[in-house]
This record gives C-alpha cells, sequence and structure tokens, in this order.
C-alpha cells in the first residue's frame, strides 16, 4: 500500500511483547512509500548517501528488517551486531519502558512502566545467529539494497573466560572480515552495551585497549570504513583518552549507546538486580552533550574521525541539533521501532 507523508498508517513494527526469536522470523516487506528528498551533499564515513539518517544496530534483526527501514528513508543500515558463534538472546523483557526525565548518567535506578513513553530499558544480551546464517544473510541483503544505501555490520567478540586481549581483538577482526567477506560496506566495532559484564560490552571504558583491538580489526578489513559503538562518556578528560586511542585506526565513532541503570518495578529491582542501558528519549540531552565534546576534541587536534549521533532522536529538530553539535550522521533506533514512519516526516521537514 503505497502512503504519503503524513497519513497515519499501522506500519508493521518490532513487538516488545514478542520474543527475540518471534520477531527475527516475522518479518515486514519493505514499504510503497513515497520518500522526500533531503538537500544537501551527503556522505557517510566517505561514502554517498542521500540523507543523515540511519538505523543503528539494534532494530534491524536480518535483512529483511533492513529492507524494510531502507523503504522507509533511512539510508545507512546498521545489521544487529553478529559474533564469530551462536548466542541467544536474554529472557523476556527485552525492551521494558521506563518513566524518566533527561538523563547524565548519575541515575541509580528509574521506576518500569506499562507503556512506552518515549524511553525504555533495553535487555538483549548481543544475541547472534552462526556466522554461516548470518554471512549469507549479510550477502543476500547487500545484494538486494539499493546501490545508494549503505550497508553496516556491527561486530562484537564473544569473550572467553581464559582469553587475552589479544584472543578478544582477533576474534573482533574475525567477525570483521566475514563482514566484509559478505559485502559488509562498512564494519562497527560495538565497544559497548551495558546489559553484559564481559569486556566485551565495556571496552570503550578501557581506552587502551580499545585502541588495540581497533587496530587488529582495521588492519584485518584494510581500506573499507571502521566505525566505533561507545557508550556514555562523563567527562572531556574521558573523552580525550578514548580519541586518542581511536583516532589512528577509525573512520567514525558513534555516540551514545544508551545511559545504564537499575530498573525498578512494583515486585522489586528488574534484570535480577544488574543495570540495563536506557535508551530513547532520556538520553537525548546527554547524546549532544557528548559529540559536541568530542567534536571540540577533533577540532583542536584537527583529526578527521566522524561523529555518528544516536540517542533520542524523534523530530527533525533533535536531527538539526545533533548536526549542529557536530554530528554527521543521526541515527534513530527507539523512535523508527515504535513510529516506523518517523524518517519519512523527518526528511519532509528537513
Amino acid at each position: 500500500m503505497r502512503c504519503d507523508v503524513g497519513v497515519t498508517t499501522q506500519r508493521f513494527r518490532y513487538d516488545r511483547h514478542q520474543s527475540y526469536e518471534w520477531n527475527y522470523n516475522h518479518v515486514p516487506s519493505a514499504a510503497d512509500v513515497t520518500v522526500p528528498d533531503v538537500q544537501g551533499d551527503w556522505r557517510f564515513c566517505g561514502l554517498p548517501v542521500a540523507s543523515p539518517l540511519g538505523v543503528p544496530a539494534g532494530p534491524l534483526l536480518n535483512g529483511a528488517w533492513c529492507l524494510y527501514y531502507a523503504s522507509l528513508g533511512f539510508d545507512v543500515l546498521t545489521y544487529k551486531t553478529v559474533r564469530s558463534r551462536a548466542r541467544s538472546c536474554y529472557p523476556m523483557p527485552n525492551l521494558q519502558p521506563v518513566e524518566s526525565g533527561l538523563l547524565d548518567g548519575t541515575e541509580m535506578e528509574l521506576p518500569a512502566t506499562e507503556e512506552m513513553r518515549g524511553s525504555w530499558a533495553v535487555s538483549y544480551g548481543m544475541p547472534s545467529k552462526t556466522p554461516a546464517l548470518w554471512q549469507k544473510d549479510v550477502a543476500w541483503t547487500r545484494r538486494s539494497l539499493p546501490e545508494e544505501k549503505v550497508l553496516v555490520v556491527s561486530v562484537v567478540a564473544t569473550v572467553q573466560n581464559d582469553w587475552t586481549l589479544e584472543d578478544v581483538a582477533d576474534d573482533y577482526a574475525a567477525c570483521a572480515g566475514m563482514a566484509v567477506d559478505s559485502g559488509a560496506d562498512a564494519v562497527e566495532v560495538n565497544f559497548s552495551c551495558p546489559n553484559v559484564s564481559t569486556c566485551d560490552g565495556q571496552l570503550y571504558q578501557q581506552p587502551s585497549d580499545a585502541g588495540k583491538v581497533a587496530a587488529i580489526v582495521k588492519a584485518r578489513i584494510g581500506k573499507v570504513p571502521l566505525i566505533a559503538k561507545v557508550g556514555h562518556v562523563a567527562d572531556a578528560q574521558a573523552a580525550g583518552q578514548l580519541l586518542d586511542a581511536l583516532a589512528p585506526h577509525v573512520a567514525a565513532i558513534a555516540m551514545t549507546n544508551s545511559v545504564a541503570t537499575q530498573v525498578r518495578s512494583a515486585d522489586g529491582l528488574l534484570f535480577d538486580g544488574e543495570r540495563r542501558g536506557i535508551c530513547g528519549a532520556a538520553i537525548l540531552e546527554a547524546s549532544i552533550t557528548q559529540v559536541m565534546i568530542f567534536r571540540e576534541l577533533i577540532r583542536s587536534q584537527n583529526l578527521s574521525v566522524e561523529l555518528i549521533g544516536v540517542g533520542g532522536i524523534g523530530v527533525a529538530e533533535d536531527v538539526r541539533r545533533y548536526l549542529a553539535a557536530g554530528a554527521s550522521a543521526c541515527h534513530i533506533a527507539s523512535a523508527a521501532m515504535t513510529d516506523p514512519d518517523v524518517a519519512l516526516r523527518i526528511r519532509a521537514e528537513l
């Protein structure tokens, strides 16, 4: 069904009341919709694109989901984080709405709510299909996407108890190599997932280690652009240390991958009391501020690292604010999952 911008539709969307596997298998078809043009000369890590809009790793569970959001006005599609071996998803809830104002990273906990009001706690644990399966799907996705769309594949190491940092780096690099061999236009190393306790989810908090891993991954993928996904950084000093470690190896840094807190329901703390990443409107200001901090550091050192703004985007004004803060691209997850037409409206306003 063709739908013009502004017309309310019952668009297919991720069902948070169903399991990850259910959503993986119940995939939407590409939408037949008129996509407004966005004026300007836009590029993503040196690759030409039609707009600054993309989807970060998270909503795009497989190739069919990538094609669906590509048809709805997103130009950079980030395939959900994959591993060198299969990993099951955490038990539900995987998306738990929370009541929250704007977060700054100092919050200890938030109350759970029944209805999604703009922000939710994310608890997937970076599940993955086997490499044989996801490589085949990535290859199909790249063949099926229009040439002007960019396909990024997000990768993470699957840390074992006796692994050294070199083992972690080698696993990241192996996944990155498989992604490139399957047709990825760019690779994202996921250095931030607050929902896991092993170093694969916290690597951005160890700048020296993150830099060493990025160097090994970059050596494996050659000229293919490398992106580092990072979480909330508390201050300019920490940002500077992370930037110094990553800048020699990455084309861009994607931020912010949530702000982590505990989540409390009427029955007590959820997720066994462990913190979960809060995504959506609650992290908009913290993420824009972080982009500004990194922009100033990049300018002062005359670096060529791009910034990808992620977090809380819901309207065109949010995109404008990210771009003004120093981002060259803006990626939308939570709003896109709850309102798949969001990019169509933003494009019309831009």
